[in-house]
Protein backbone atom coordinates (compact mmCIF):
# COMPACT_ATOMS: atom_id res chain seq x y z
CA UNK A 1 0.00 0.00 0.00
CA UNK A 2 1.25 3.19 -0.86
CA UNK A 3 -0.91 5.15 2.02
CA UNK A 4 -3.08 3.14 4.95
CA UNK A 5 -5.38 6.71 4.91
CA UNK A 6 -5.73 7.46 1.31
CA UNK A 7 -5.77 3.63 0.34
CA UNK A 8 -8.19 2.49 2.54
CA UNK A 9 -11.62 4.84 1.51
CA UNK A 10 -14.09 3.71 4.15
CA UNK A 11 -11.56 5.62 6.87
CA UNK A 12 -12.40 8.57 4.93
CA UNK A 13 -16.38 7.69 4.46
CA UNK A 14 -16.83 7.32 8.36
CA UNK A 15 -15.27 10.67 8.92
CA UNK A 16 -17.05 12.48 6.35
CA UNK A 17 -20.41 10.41 6.19
CA UNK A 18 -22.05 10.71 10.02
CA UNK A 19 -24.53 13.84 10.79
CA UNK A 20 -23.08 13.97 14.04
CA UNK A 21 -19.30 15.36 12.76
CA UNK A 22 -20.60 19.09 12.26
CA UNK A 23 -21.57 18.99 16.10
CA UNK A 24 -18.39 17.63 17.06
CA UNK A 25 -16.37 20.12 15.37
CA UNK A 26 -18.49 22.62 17.15
CA UNK A 27 -17.92 21.30 20.00
CA UNK A 28 -14.59 20.38 20.02
CA UNK A 29 -13.64 23.66 18.20
CA UNK A 30 -15.79 25.72 21.16
CA UNK A 31 -17.51 27.91 17.92
CA UNK A 32 -14.08 27.73 16.76
CA UNK A 33 -12.92 30.53 19.13
CA UNK A 34 -9.29 29.48 18.15
CA UNK A 35 -9.49 30.64 14.50
CA UNK A 36 -7.86 34.40 15.82
CA UNK A 37 -5.27 33.25 18.12
CA UNK A 38 -3.78 30.00 16.43
CA UNK A 39 -2.62 30.31 12.47
CA UNK A 40 -3.68 26.36 12.34
CA UNK A 41 -7.04 26.75 13.61
CA UNK A 42 -9.66 25.87 11.22
CA UNK A 43 -12.11 28.34 10.60
CA UNK A 44 -15.10 26.53 10.07
CA UNK A 45 -16.13 23.08 9.61
CA UNK A 46 -15.30 22.47 5.94
CA UNK A 47 -11.84 23.91 7.01
CA UNK A 48 -11.65 21.54 9.75
CA UNK A 49 -12.28 18.50 8.16
CA UNK A 50 -9.40 19.23 5.35
CA UNK A 51 -7.21 19.76 8.62
CA UNK A 52 -8.39 16.22 9.48
CA UNK A 53 -7.79 14.84 6.26
CA UNK A 54 -4.63 15.95 5.87
CA UNK A 55 -3.16 14.90 9.04
CA UNK A 56 -4.82 11.29 8.41
CA UNK A 57 -2.62 11.60 4.80
CA UNK A 58 0.49 12.26 7.05
CA UNK A 59 -0.65 9.39 9.06
CA UNK A 60 -1.30 7.12 6.50
CA UNK A 61 1.78 7.91 4.49
CA UNK A 62 4.16 7.01 7.73
CA UNK A 63 2.44 4.26 8.23
CA UNK A 64 2.63 2.96 4.88
CA UNK A 65 6.12 4.09 4.09
CA UNK A 66 7.98 3.65 7.64
CA UNK A 67 5.75 2.19 10.22
CA UNK A 68 5.03 -0.78 7.72
CA UNK A 69 8.88 -1.16 6.30
CA UNK A 70 10.26 -1.73 9.76
CA UNK A 71 7.10 -4.18 11.13
CA UNK A 72 9.06 -7.49 10.42
CA UNK A 73 12.26 -6.55 11.76
CA UNK A 74 10.98 -5.26 15.11
CA UNK A 75 8.74 -8.21 15.37
CA UNK A 76 11.79 -10.15 14.76
CA UNK A 77 14.07 -8.13 17.02
CA UNK A 78 11.76 -6.67 20.01
CA UNK A 79 12.82 -5.12 22.94
CA UNK A 80 15.17 -5.70 25.41
CA UNK A 81 15.73 -5.01 29.41
CA UNK A 82 19.22 -3.59 30.00
CA UNK A 83 19.81 -2.27 33.23
CA UNK A 84 16.49 -2.08 34.63
CA UNK A 85 15.32 0.06 31.52
CA UNK A 86 14.25 -0.56 28.19
CA UNK A 87 15.60 -0.69 24.60
CA UNK A 88 13.34 -0.83 21.84
CA UNK A 89 13.82 -2.51 18.59
CA UNK A 90 16.17 -0.61 16.68
CA UNK A 91 13.51 -0.06 13.88
CA UNK A 92 11.25 1.04 16.44
CA UNK A 93 13.46 4.52 17.44
CA UNK A 94 12.57 5.23 13.76
CA UNK A 95 9.14 5.12 14.15
CA UNK A 96 8.94 7.31 16.96
CA UNK A 97 11.23 9.62 15.46
CA UNK A 98 8.74 9.69 11.95
CA UNK A 99 5.77 10.06 14.69
CA UNK A 100 7.52 13.30 16.68
CA UNK A 101 8.95 14.97 13.35
CA UNK A 102 5.58 14.89 11.95
CA UNK A 103 3.79 16.28 15.07
CA UNK A 104 1.80 13.58 15.22
CA UNK A 105 1.90 13.27 19.05
CA UNK A 106 -1.02 14.84 22.15
CA UNK A 107 -3.40 14.61 18.94
CA UNK A 108 -6.76 15.21 21.14
CA UNK A 109 -4.71 17.76 23.17
CA UNK A 110 -6.15 21.93 23.24
CA UNK A 111 -3.50 24.30 21.32
CA UNK A 112 -2.94 25.93 24.42
CA UNK A 113 -1.18 23.12 25.64
CA UNK A 114 0.96 22.15 22.11
CA UNK A 115 -2.35 19.50 20.91
CA UNK A 116 -3.86 19.23 17.60
CA UNK A 117 -7.16 19.57 19.37
CA UNK A 118 -8.09 16.87 17.23
CA UNK A 119 -11.34 14.96 17.82
CA UNK A 120 -11.72 11.44 19.17
CA UNK A 121 -12.88 10.38 16.18
CA UNK A 122 -9.94 11.45 13.92
CA UNK A 123 -7.83 9.98 16.57
CA UNK A 124 -9.80 6.57 16.32
CA UNK A 125 -8.79 6.84 12.69
CA UNK A 126 -5.26 7.61 13.16
CA UNK A 127 -4.87 4.15 15.60
CA UNK A 128 -6.74 2.36 13.03
CA UNK A 129 -4.03 3.37 10.43
CA UNK A 130 -0.93 2.73 12.74
CA UNK A 131 -2.72 -0.63 13.46
CA UNK A 132 -2.63 -1.98 10.15
CA UNK A 133 0.86 -1.92 9.39
CA UNK A 134 2.13 -2.69 13.25
CA UNK A 135 0.11 -3.26 16.41
CA UNK A 136 2.37 -3.84 18.47
CA UNK A 137 3.96 -0.11 17.89
CA UNK A 138 0.81 1.35 18.02
CA UNK A 139 0.78 0.50 21.64
CA UNK A 140 3.43 2.60 21.85
CA UNK A 141 2.62 5.28 20.12
CA UNK A 142 -1.46 5.28 20.98
CA UNK A 143 -0.68 5.21 24.69
CA UNK A 144 -0.31 8.98 24.27
CA UNK A 145 -3.96 8.98 24.75
CA UNK A 146 -3.18 8.37 28.86
CA UNK A 147 -2.93 12.30 29.06
CA UNK A 148 -6.76 12.62 28.77
CA UNK A 149 -7.06 11.47 32.29
CA UNK A 150 -4.86 13.49 33.28
CA UNK A 151 -6.47 16.35 31.50
CA UNK A 152 -9.14 15.70 32.73
CA UNK A 153 -8.47 15.10 36.38
CA UNK A 154 -5.18 16.41 36.90
CA UNK A 155 -4.77 19.99 38.19
CA UNK A 156 -3.93 22.56 35.65
CA UNK A 157 -0.13 22.93 37.17
CA UNK A 158 0.27 19.40 36.59
CA UNK A 159 -1.62 19.78 32.88
CA UNK A 160 0.90 22.51 32.11
CA UNK A 161 3.94 20.49 33.14
CA UNK A 162 3.18 17.49 31.27
CA UNK A 163 0.82 17.76 28.79
CA UNK A 164 3.11 20.02 26.33
CA UNK A 165 6.09 17.30 27.60
CA UNK A 166 3.67 14.35 25.66
CA UNK A 167 2.72 16.63 22.95
CA UNK A 168 6.38 16.99 21.86
CA UNK A 169 6.56 13.56 21.92
CA UNK A 170 7.26 11.85 25.25
CA UNK A 171 5.48 8.37 25.80
CA UNK A 172 3.30 7.35 28.56
CA UNK A 173 1.76 4.25 30.35
CA UNK A 174 -0.87 2.87 32.69
CA UNK A 175 0.74 1.15 35.49
CA UNK A 176 -2.88 -0.70 36.68
CA UNK A 177 -1.78 -4.80 36.97
CA UNK A 178 -0.18 -6.16 39.73
CA UNK A 179 0.75 -9.99 40.13
CA UNK A 180 -2.35 -10.71 41.97
CA UNK A 181 -4.60 -7.83 40.47
CA UNK A 182 -5.54 -8.79 36.86
CA UNK A 183 -9.27 -7.81 36.49
CA UNK A 184 -9.69 -7.64 39.68
CA UNK A 185 -8.26 -4.30 40.47
CA UNK A 186 -9.76 -3.44 43.81
CA UNK A 187 -7.12 -6.25 44.74
CA UNK A 188 -4.21 -3.57 44.16
CA UNK A 189 -1.81 -3.21 46.68
CA UNK A 190 0.90 -1.09 45.20
CA UNK A 191 1.53 1.39 48.51
CA UNK A 192 2.12 4.97 48.48
CA UNK A 193 2.51 7.00 51.75
CA UNK A 194 2.83 10.53 52.00
CA UNK A 195 6.41 12.14 52.90
CA UNK A 196 6.23 15.04 55.29
CA UNK A 197 9.40 15.38 54.76
CA UNK A 198 9.86 16.56 51.43
CA UNK A 199 5.88 17.16 50.59
CA UNK A 200 5.91 14.29 48.23
CA UNK A 201 3.95 11.00 47.81
CA UNK A 202 6.31 7.75 47.50
CA UNK A 203 5.24 4.44 45.58
CA UNK A 204 6.71 1.01 46.89
CA UNK A 205 5.72 -2.41 45.44
CA UNK A 206 5.40 -4.03 42.27
CA UNK A 207 3.30 -3.95 38.76
CA UNK A 208 2.94 -6.35 36.33
CA UNK A 209 2.09 -6.64 32.72
CA UNK A 210 2.74 -3.26 32.27
CA UNK A 211 2.41 -1.92 28.50
CA UNK A 212 5.54 0.08 27.68
CA UNK A 213 6.74 -0.28 31.67
CA UNK A 214 9.76 1.98 30.83
CA UNK A 215 7.66 5.30 29.28
CA UNK A 216 8.22 8.96 30.56
CA UNK A 217 5.03 9.27 32.27
CA UNK A 218 2.87 6.96 34.00
CA UNK A 219 -0.68 7.52 35.84
CA UNK A 220 -0.50 4.77 38.14
CA UNK A 221 -2.96 2.78 40.90
CA UNK A 222 -1.87 2.81 44.25
CA UNK A 223 -3.06 1.91 47.64
CA UNK A 224 -3.38 5.70 49.63
CA UNK A 225 -5.73 4.23 52.35
CA UNK A 226 -3.41 2.34 55.02
CA UNK A 227 -5.93 -0.86 56.25
CA UNK A 228 -8.53 -0.89 53.40
CA UNK A 229 -8.44 -4.08 50.85
CA UNK A 230 -10.91 -2.79 48.19
CA UNK A 231 -11.54 0.19 45.24
CA UNK A 232 -12.75 2.68 48.02
CA UNK A 233 -8.76 3.20 49.35
CA UNK A 234 -7.17 3.50 45.55
CA UNK A 235 -5.84 7.15 44.60
CA UNK A 236 -4.17 7.61 40.99
CA UNK A 237 -0.78 9.11 40.84
CA UNK A 238 1.66 10.57 38.33
CA UNK A 239 4.82 9.22 38.08
CA UNK A 240 7.50 10.90 36.27
CA UNK A 241 11.03 8.67 35.08
CA UNK A 242 13.16 11.97 35.21
CA UNK A 243 12.69 11.57 39.41
CA UNK A 244 14.05 7.86 39.09
CA UNK A 245 12.77 4.76 41.71
CA UNK A 246 11.00 2.51 39.45
CA UNK A 247 13.02 -0.23 37.28
CA UNK A 248 11.97 -2.76 34.83
CA UNK A 249 12.59 -6.08 37.03
CA UNK A 250 11.97 -8.09 33.24
CA UNK A 251 10.34 -7.92 29.94
CA UNK A 252 7.51 -10.41 29.02
CA UNK A 253 8.29 -12.96 26.39
CA UNK A 254 5.36 -12.58 24.37
CA UNK A 255 3.01 -14.58 21.70
CA UNK A 256 2.02 -11.09 19.58
CA UNK A 257 2.85 -7.49 19.85
CA UNK A 258 6.64 -8.08 20.19
CA UNK A 259 7.69 -4.05 19.12
CA UNK A 260 5.48 -3.00 22.26
CA UNK A 261 7.46 -3.77 25.63
CA UNK A 262 5.34 -5.75 28.30
CA UNK A 263 6.82 -5.00 31.53
CA UNK A 264 7.56 -5.93 35.22
CA UNK A 265 8.24 -3.03 37.23
CA UNK A 266 9.34 -2.09 40.81
CA UNK A 267 8.90 1.12 42.86
CA UNK A 268 11.82 1.03 45.26
CA UNK A 269 10.59 4.93 47.56
CA UNK A 270 9.62 6.52 43.97
CA UNK A 271 8.38 10.03 44.07
CA UNK A 272 4.87 11.00 42.65
CA UNK A 273 2.22 13.41 42.75
CA UNK A 274 -1.42 12.83 43.71
CA UNK A 275 -3.85 12.98 40.39
CA UNK A 276 -6.84 14.41 41.15
CA UNK A 277 -8.57 13.41 44.52
CA UNK A 278 -7.80 10.73 47.11
CA UNK A 279 -9.89 7.31 47.06
CA UNK A 280 -11.49 8.14 43.61
CA UNK A 281 -8.44 6.45 41.48
CA UNK A 282 -10.37 2.98 40.71
CA UNK A 283 -14.18 4.29 41.22
CA UNK A 284 -13.59 7.40 38.70
CA UNK A 285 -10.45 7.94 37.32
CA UNK A 286 -9.33 4.19 36.31
CA UNK A 287 -13.04 3.51 34.86
CA UNK A 288 -12.68 6.57 32.24
CA UNK A 289 -8.71 5.85 31.61
CA UNK A 290 -10.40 2.17 30.73
CA UNK A 291 -12.90 2.92 28.65
CA UNK A 292 -10.46 5.18 26.77
CA UNK A 293 -8.16 2.20 26.25
CA UNK A 294 -11.10 0.48 25.05
CA UNK A 295 -12.21 2.17 22.16
CA UNK A 296 -7.99 2.55 21.08
CA UNK A 297 -8.45 -1.36 21.55
CA UNK A 298 -11.23 -1.50 19.05
CA UNK A 299 -9.49 0.82 17.08
CA UNK A 300 -6.48 -1.87 17.05
CA UNK A 301 -8.43 -4.67 16.19
CA UNK A 302 -10.07 -2.87 13.18
CA UNK A 303 -6.67 -2.38 11.94
CA UNK A 304 -5.58 -5.41 12.54
CA UNK A 305 -8.66 -6.27 10.63
CA UNK A 306 -7.60 -4.37 7.77
CA UNK A 307 -4.47 -5.96 7.37
CA UNK A 308 -5.77 -9.55 7.64
CA UNK A 309 -8.04 -8.80 4.74
CA UNK A 310 -5.05 -6.87 2.69
CA UNK A 311 -3.01 -10.09 2.93
CA UNK A 312 -5.57 -12.41 2.20
CA UNK A 313 -6.52 -10.75 -1.11
CA UNK A 314 -3.36 -10.26 -2.49
CA UNK A 315 -2.32 -13.85 -1.64
CA UNK A 316 -5.96 -14.83 -2.91
CA UNK A 317 -5.34 -13.02 -6.11
CA UNK A 318 -1.34 -14.01 -6.66
CA UNK A 319 -1.60 -17.82 -6.00
CA UNK A 320 -2.63 -20.16 -8.68
CA UNK A 321 -4.11 -23.81 -8.40
CA UNK A 322 -5.63 -25.90 -10.86
CA UNK A 323 -4.59 -23.60 -13.73
CA UNK A 324 -6.59 -20.20 -11.73
CA UNK A 325 -6.24 -17.88 -8.99
CA UNK A 326 -7.60 -19.14 -5.87
CA UNK A 327 -9.52 -16.14 -5.39
CA UNK A 328 -11.82 -17.45 -8.02
CA UNK A 329 -12.51 -20.60 -5.75
CA UNK A 330 -16.02 -20.41 -4.13
CA UNK A 331 -14.65 -21.49 -0.71
CA UNK A 332 -11.50 -18.84 -0.60
CA UNK A 333 -14.19 -16.21 -2.45
CA UNK A 334 -16.49 -17.06 1.09
CA UNK A 335 -13.72 -16.67 3.46
CA UNK A 336 -12.31 -13.12 2.14
CA UNK A 337 -16.07 -11.83 1.85
CA UNK A 338 -16.77 -13.06 5.35
CA UNK A 339 -13.57 -10.86 6.79
CA UNK A 340 -14.72 -7.49 4.24
CA UNK A 341 -18.13 -7.78 6.11
CA UNK A 342 -17.25 -8.64 9.56
CA UNK A 343 -14.50 -5.64 8.99
CA UNK A 344 -16.94 -2.72 7.40
CA UNK A 345 -19.39 -3.79 10.46
CA UNK A 346 -16.57 -3.74 12.92
CA UNK A 347 -15.19 -0.36 11.85
CA UNK A 348 -19.09 1.02 11.72
CA UNK A 349 -19.66 0.53 15.37
CA UNK A 350 -16.13 1.45 16.22
CA UNK A 351 -16.86 5.12 14.53
CA UNK A 352 -20.43 5.27 15.76
CA UNK A 353 -18.76 4.55 19.29
CA UNK A 354 -15.93 7.30 18.89
CA UNK A 355 -18.65 9.62 17.35
CA UNK A 356 -20.66 9.21 20.72
CA UNK A 357 -17.45 9.66 23.11
CA UNK A 358 -16.57 12.79 21.32
CA UNK A 359 -19.93 14.52 21.95
CA UNK A 360 -19.93 13.89 25.69
CA UNK A 361 -16.40 14.27 26.21
CA UNK A 362 -16.59 17.63 24.30
CA UNK A 363 -19.45 18.90 26.50
CA UNK A 364 -17.68 17.85 29.79
CA UNK A 365 -14.93 19.71 28.54
CA UNK A 366 -16.90 22.66 28.21
CA UNK A 367 -18.71 22.25 31.41
CA UNK A 368 -14.99 22.83 33.16
CA UNK A 369 -15.68 26.50 31.90
CA UNK A 370 -18.79 27.37 31.86
CA UNK A 371 -22.32 26.14 33.44
CA UNK A 372 -24.30 24.13 30.23
CA UNK A 373 -27.23 24.90 29.40
CA UNK A 374 -30.37 22.63 30.16
CA UNK A 375 -30.51 21.29 26.69
CA UNK A 376 -26.41 20.97 26.87
CA UNK A 377 -27.00 18.87 29.82
CA UNK A 378 -29.50 16.89 28.45
CA UNK A 379 -27.06 16.09 25.59
CA UNK A 380 -24.08 15.21 27.49
CA UNK A 381 -26.30 12.39 29.83
CA UNK A 382 -27.78 11.22 26.12
CA UNK A 383 -24.06 11.01 24.61
CA UNK A 384 -22.73 9.24 27.74
CA UNK A 385 -25.07 6.92 28.35
CA UNK A 386 -24.74 6.01 24.58
CA UNK A 387 -20.84 5.93 24.85
CA UNK A 388 -20.90 3.93 27.71
CA UNK A 389 -23.07 1.25 26.51
CA UNK A 390 -21.46 0.89 22.83
CA UNK A 391 -18.05 1.19 24.25
CA UNK A 392 -18.32 -2.64 25.09
CA UNK A 393 -19.62 -3.91 22.25
CA UNK A 394 -17.13 -2.03 19.58
CA UNK A 395 -14.03 -3.35 21.80
CA UNK A 396 -15.18 -6.83 22.38
CA UNK A 397 -16.55 -7.28 19.23
CA UNK A 398 -14.02 -6.37 17.34
CA UNK A 399 -11.20 -7.99 18.94
CA UNK A 400 -13.44 -11.03 18.46
CA UNK A 401 -13.42 -10.14 14.97
CA UNK A 402 -10.10 -9.66 14.60
CA UNK A 403 -9.00 -12.86 15.79
CA UNK A 404 -10.95 -14.99 13.11
CA UNK A 405 -10.18 -12.59 10.72
CA UNK A 406 -6.30 -13.36 11.49
CA UNK A 407 -7.34 -17.13 11.42
CA UNK A 408 -8.73 -16.86 8.24
CA UNK A 409 -6.14 -15.07 6.68
CA UNK A 410 -3.65 -17.81 7.48
CA UNK A 411 -6.21 -20.09 6.16
CA UNK A 412 -6.32 -18.57 2.86
CA UNK A 413 -2.72 -18.47 2.35
CA UNK A 414 -3.25 -22.43 3.05
CA UNK A 415 0.53 -24.00 4.06
CA UNK A 416 2.58 -20.93 3.20
CA UNK A 417 0.49 -19.13 6.34
CA UNK A 418 1.88 -21.43 8.60
CA UNK A 419 5.51 -19.94 7.31
CA UNK A 420 7.13 -17.29 9.53
CA UNK A 421 8.09 -15.34 6.17
CA UNK A 422 4.68 -14.53 5.46
CA UNK A 423 2.79 -11.40 7.37
CA UNK A 424 0.09 -13.62 7.99
CA UNK A 425 1.30 -14.70 11.20
CA UNK A 426 2.21 -12.09 13.24
CA UNK A 427 -1.44 -10.69 12.37
CA UNK A 428 -2.60 -13.46 13.73
CA UNK A 429 -0.12 -13.67 16.95
CA UNK A 430 -1.01 -9.79 17.72
CA UNK A 431 -4.14 -10.32 17.10
CA UNK A 432 -4.80 -12.93 19.81
CA UNK A 433 -4.11 -10.28 23.07
CA UNK A 434 -7.05 -7.90 21.70
CA UNK A 435 -9.81 -10.13 23.00
CA UNK A 436 -7.91 -10.29 26.46
CA UNK A 437 -6.43 -6.74 27.63
CA UNK A 438 -7.62 -3.64 28.64
CA UNK A 439 -10.53 -6.09 29.68
CA UNK A 440 -11.25 -9.85 28.25
CA UNK A 441 -14.69 -10.14 25.98
CA UNK A 442 -15.93 -11.63 28.74
CA UNK A 443 -15.87 -8.42 31.11
CA UNK A 444 -16.73 -6.71 27.96
CA UNK A 445 -20.07 -8.81 28.31
CA UNK A 446 -20.62 -7.90 31.76
CA UNK A 447 -20.27 -4.16 31.31
CA UNK A 448 -23.26 -4.18 28.39
CA UNK A 449 -25.33 -6.76 30.06
CA UNK A 450 -27.30 -4.08 32.33
CA UNK A 451 -27.93 -2.25 28.82
CA UNK A 452 -29.36 -5.42 27.75
CA UNK A 453 -31.46 -6.38 30.74
CA UNK A 454 -32.51 -2.70 30.97
CA UNK A 455 -33.92 -1.81 27.39
CA UNK A 456 -31.47 0.15 25.93
CA UNK A 457 -30.09 -1.74 23.36
CA UNK A 458 -33.45 -2.80 22.07
CA UNK A 459 -34.62 1.33 22.31
CA UNK A 460 -31.49 1.61 19.94
CA UNK A 461 -32.25 -0.92 17.78
CA UNK A 462 -36.25 0.37 17.75
CA UNK A 463 -34.99 4.04 16.87
CA UNK A 464 -32.82 3.12 14.00
CA UNK A 465 -36.04 0.98 12.43
CA UNK A 466 -37.24 3.94 12.42
CA UNK A 467 -34.78 5.43 9.25
CA UNK A 468 -35.79 5.27 5.94
CA UNK A 469 -34.31 2.76 3.40
CA UNK A 470 -34.27 2.79 -0.15
CA UNK A 471 -36.97 -0.40 -1.73
CA UNK A 472 -33.89 -2.34 -2.32
CA UNK A 473 -32.80 -2.48 1.02
CA UNK A 474 -36.48 -3.02 2.54
CA UNK A 475 -35.98 -7.00 2.44
CA UNK A 476 -32.62 -6.94 3.97
CA UNK A 477 -34.25 -4.56 6.64
CA UNK A 478 -37.05 -7.11 7.86
CA UNK A 479 -34.55 -9.56 8.21
CA UNK A 480 -33.02 -7.07 11.13
CA UNK A 481 -36.16 -6.38 12.27
CA UNK A 482 -36.88 -10.40 12.78
CA UNK A 483 -33.08 -10.75 14.58
CA UNK A 484 -34.17 -8.30 16.87
CA UNK A 485 -37.18 -9.68 17.96
CA UNK A 486 -35.41 -13.01 18.46
CA UNK A 487 -33.81 -10.92 20.72
CA UNK A 488 -36.13 -9.35 22.52
CA UNK A 489 -38.04 -12.80 22.45
CA UNK A 490 -34.71 -14.28 24.21
CA UNK A 491 -34.93 -11.38 26.97
CA UNK A 492 -38.30 -11.55 28.13
CA UNK A 493 -37.26 -15.53 28.34
CA UNK A 494 -34.42 -14.58 30.58
CA UNK A 495 -35.92 -12.20 32.36
CA UNK A 496 -39.48 -14.39 33.39
CA UNK A 497 -36.75 -17.59 34.81
CA UNK A 498 -35.66 -14.22 37.03
CA UNK A 499 -32.30 -16.31 37.77
CA UNK A 500 -29.01 -14.29 37.71
CA UNK A 501 -27.14 -17.47 37.25
CA UNK A 502 -28.75 -18.29 34.47
CA UNK A 503 -28.57 -14.87 32.97
CA UNK A 504 -25.07 -14.86 33.73
CA UNK A 505 -24.78 -18.14 32.11
CA UNK A 506 -26.73 -16.21 28.67
CA UNK A 507 -25.00 -12.78 28.77
CA UNK A 508 -23.14 -13.52 26.14
CA UNK A 509 -25.20 -14.97 24.12
CA UNK A 510 -27.46 -11.49 24.24
CA UNK A 511 -24.53 -9.37 24.04
CA UNK A 512 -23.59 -10.76 21.06
CA UNK A 513 -27.07 -10.49 19.48
CA UNK A 514 -27.43 -7.57 20.31
CA UNK A 515 -24.17 -6.10 18.61
CA UNK A 516 -24.74 -8.23 15.07
CA UNK A 517 -28.34 -6.18 15.11
CA UNK A 518 -26.74 -2.68 15.86
CA UNK A 519 -24.26 -3.72 13.56
CA UNK A 520 -26.54 -4.97 10.66
CA UNK A 521 -28.22 -1.51 10.97
CA UNK A 522 -25.15 0.62 10.94
CA UNK A 523 -23.82 -0.94 7.73
CA UNK A 524 -27.31 -0.46 6.39
CA UNK A 525 -26.97 2.78 7.07
CA UNK A 526 -23.61 3.52 5.49
CA UNK A 527 -24.41 1.21 2.26
CA UNK A 528 -27.42 3.33 1.88
CA UNK A 529 -25.05 6.20 1.31
CA UNK A 530 -22.23 4.40 -0.43
CA UNK A 531 -23.41 1.01 -1.97
CA UNK A 532 -20.10 0.37 -4.20
CA UNK A 533 -18.23 0.47 -1.03
CA UNK A 534 -20.95 -1.16 1.64
CA UNK A 535 -23.29 -3.32 -0.40
CA UNK A 536 -21.80 -6.30 -0.75
CA UNK A 537 -20.45 -6.06 3.29
CA UNK A 538 -23.67 -5.50 3.94
CA UNK A 539 -25.65 -8.33 2.03
CA UNK A 540 -23.07 -10.72 3.70
CA UNK A 541 -23.19 -9.48 7.02
CA UNK A 542 -26.79 -9.83 7.52
CA UNK A 543 -26.13 -13.56 6.02
CA UNK A 544 -23.32 -14.16 9.06
CA UNK A 545 -25.32 -11.81 11.73
CA UNK A 546 -28.53 -13.96 10.97
CA UNK A 547 -27.14 -17.03 11.70
CA UNK A 548 -25.50 -15.69 14.62
CA UNK A 549 -28.68 -14.66 16.07
CA UNK A 550 -30.65 -17.68 15.24
CA UNK A 551 -27.99 -19.99 16.78
CA UNK A 552 -28.06 -17.88 19.87
CA UNK A 553 -31.24 -17.50 20.15
CA UNK A 554 -31.99 -21.18 20.02
CA UNK A 555 -29.30 -21.66 22.73
CA UNK A 556 -30.91 -18.91 24.82
CA UNK A 557 -34.57 -20.80 24.65
CA UNK A 558 -33.15 -24.49 25.14
CA UNK A 559 -31.33 -22.82 28.50
CA UNK A 560 -33.43 -23.52 31.64
CA UNK A 561 -32.42 -23.01 35.11
CA UNK A 562 -32.81 -27.04 35.43
CA UNK A 563 -29.46 -26.97 33.29
CA UNK A 564 -27.31 -25.09 35.03
CA UNK A 565 -25.96 -27.82 36.89
CA UNK A 566 -24.38 -29.17 33.37
CA UNK A 567 -22.37 -25.76 33.30
CA UNK A 568 -20.56 -25.73 36.87
CA UNK A 569 -17.15 -27.30 37.14
CA UNK A 570 -15.94 -28.92 39.72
Amino acid sequence: MNNYYKDIPEIKFELENSPLMPRIVALKEREYADRDEYDEAPQDYADAMDSYDRVLDIVGDITANVIAANAEEVDAEGPHCEGGRVRYATKTYENLQAMKLAGLNGMTMPRRYEGLNLPVTVYTAANEIVSAADAGFENIWSLQDCIETLYSFGSEEQRRKYIPRVCAGETMSMDLTEPDAGSDLQSVMLKATYDEENDCWRLNGSKRFITNGDSDIHLVLARSEAGTRDGRGLSMFIYDKRDGGVDVRRIENKLGIHGSPTCELVYKNAKCELCGDRKLGLIKYVMSLMNGARLGIAAQSVGLSQAAYNEAVAYARDRKQFGKAIIEFPAVAEMLSNIKARLDAGRALLYQTARYVDIYKALEDIARDRKLTPEERAELKQYSRLADAFTPLAKGMNSEYANQNGYDCIQVHGGSGFMLEYACQRIYRDARITSIYEGTTQLQTVAAIRYVTNGFYSQVIADFETAAVAPDYEPLLARIKSMAAKFNDCIAAVREAADQELLDLCARHLYEMAADVIMSHLLMQNAAKAPELFGKSLQVFVNLAEAEVEKHSLWVKNMSVAQLENYRQA
